[in-house]
């Protein structure tokens, strides 16, 4: 089922957000298939993740990250891991640190540092056993290893060795080691790897299990009729295995980030490495199509984030000169974004475009053209100070509420100036709201915001989970650092989502929902 080509209900949920009864604090990769029975009652067919790319360290932030192929170690499920039973488990931890484990699963919100610092020891521990008692012989597991380890060879040892080398340090940037590491000299490194084998090993044994566990959460929610959507970031950390590994592709003297807007004056930086696209376009758009490829391994369908950026990169040098565009000449950038979306998508995964912000119009022509769709926010979609009626929308559009950037739709329908409200009530699912019912965010707002988003005309539906059921914590506030970014959790594990007599009255209605809007879940 290509989501895409049929009118399909999604959800965006973060997977650090989703809570259980088993995890560690945080989201883990299993949850994924745990979640999908719920779903599928709920009537959605796709479960849309942000990206699980390992974040970079001391980060919180999913879109800044460590690897461009590496999955994030702290979603890992030790309680399904072979190895951590064989030490004894859960029961094997002495009383401080399942007094931490409970008081993590109790927390509602994630404390990276403390599931980090929680897991880590473990994971090391069952590496040990598996390095001794599996590793070498010609058990089943062992060769399963080693076949992930020749199939990804393309980046995990660079990836690996990169690891191990912020091992004795994890907060000193490559860029000030010695230089005959930073420059990758090929004596230094293969000396590298013959001094940290061990350590490069533990690496890409983190990495085999989370893609084993991947792909396990991905047949368990294809079982409830449920597909996987992931999130593509824009550019990954400065600090990062790719930066160190492809310092000729990407400039490490500017940083990338948006131009001034109505949500910015100032446009954002996002501190992260620009693209050298010359020399990526002389590579082939190898690096693009390597995480194009490797993204196709875990997910149904991929959101690619800041899509604009592919086309024009909006770049800010260092030396606080001028910042500008890369490339600067509109042919070159419909040439350009349309060689990475075409690079990107070579694998056959279906494709999204996150085109939000200050996107030209010939960026939306040319997605047209190459069959993908961009976003329709309900916010958003205005001619002047007219809402469009998403009724109107175009089938090829992800039709939705809002993002992980946005306010919900509790808090943004309360912040409506009275002539918005006004303009927002000439829209057929707004016309029967009363005076007093328009006013505050109750039932009859929120389902008239619910109704209108999916009898849009957009083939696909992806509504952020906190808009499902009218809840007002936010993911991310952009531009804003701190403990209230990307750390909320569900306030409900994922079996309580079909007992509580609140959760399921709105998993009911969003049934209904896409019932009558002829977006039911395909099995």
């Amino acid at each position: 089922m290509n989501p895409l080509h049929q009118r399909t209900a999604g959800l965006l949920v973060p997977l650090f957000s989703i809570r259980s009864d088993r995890g560690w604090g945080i989201g883990e990769l299993p949850d994924v298939g745990a979640i999908a029975p719920w779903a599928q009652r709920a009537g959605f067919s796709v479960l849309s993740l942000l990206p699980l790319l390992e974040i970079a360290l001391g980060q919180d932030s999913p879109y800044s990250a460590l690897s461009a192929f590496a999955l994030d170690p702290v979603y890992l499920a030790l309680d399904e891991l072979e190895d951590f039973g064989a030490i004894g488990g859960i029961a094997a931890m002495p009383a401080d640190e399942r007094a931490t484990l409970e008081r993590l699963r109790a927390s509602r919100s994630v404390d990276y540092g403390a599931v980090r610092a929680l897991k880590g020891p473990w994971l090391r521990r069952a590496f040990e056993h598996f390095r001794r008692s599996v590793a070498g012989t010609r058990a089943t597991r062992a060769r399963a290893f080693e076949r992930f380890r020749e199939e990804q060879r393309d980046w995990l040892p660079d990836y690996s060795l990169f690891r191990a080398l912020k091992g004795a340090d994890p907060y000193s940037w490559w860029q000030a080691w010695p230089p005959e590491l930073k420059d990758r000299d090929a004596r230094a490194m293969e000396r590298a790897h013959a001094k940290h084998a061990v350590d490069c090993t533990f690496y890409e044994w983190l990495q085999w299990l989370a893609n084993g566990q991947l792909e396990a959460a991905r047949a368990a929610a294809r079982e409830h009729g449920v597909l996987l959507a992931g999130d593509l970031p824009f550019m990954v950390a400065e600090d990062s295995a790719d930066a160190w590994t492809r310092q000729r592709e990407l400039r490490l003297d500017a940083t990338v980030g948006t131009p001034p807007d109505d949500f910015s004056k100032e446009g954002q930086d996002w501190g992260l490495p620009a693209y050298r696209w010359e020399t990526i376009a002389e590579n082939g758009f190898d690096w693009l199509r390597q995480r194009g490829r490797r993204t196709a391994e875990g997910f149904d369908l991929v959101r690619v984030d800041h899509v604009v950026g592919f086309y024009r990169t909006f770049t800010r040098p260092k030396d606080k000169s001028k910042p500008y565009f890369s490339p600067s000449r509109e042919p070159e950038q419909i040439r350009q974004g349309e060689a990475v979306l075409a690079a990107l998508g070579e694998a056959g995964t279906a494709l999204v475009a996150e085109d939000l912000g200050t996107v030209p119009p010939f960026v939306r022509r040319s997605l047209t053209k190459l069959g993908v769709p961009g976003f329709r926010v309900l916010r958003w979609e205005k001619d002047e100070a007219l809402f469009r009626d998403p009724a109107d929308w175009p089938k090829l559009s992800v039709g939705t509420t809002g993002t992980h950037d946005t306010d919900t739709i509790a808090r943004w329908w309360e912040s409506l100036e009275t002539e918005e409200r006004t303009e927002l009530r000439k829209l057929p699912a707004f016309s029967r709201l009363g005076n007093s019912e328009a006013l505050h965010f109750g039932e009859a707002a929120h389902e008239a915001i619910l109704d209108a988003v999916y009898s849009s005309g957009s083939n696909l539906l992806l509504l952020p989970v906190q808009d499902v059921f009218g809840l007002r914590e936010r993911i991310n506030l952009p531009g804003t650092l701190g403990a209230g970014n990307w750390t909320w959790r569900m306030p409900w594990t994922s079996a309580e989502l079909l007992t509580d007599a609140g959760a399921r009255r709105h998993t009911e209605r969003a049934a209904r929902l896409a019932h009558a809007s002829k977006r039911q879940p395909r099995v």
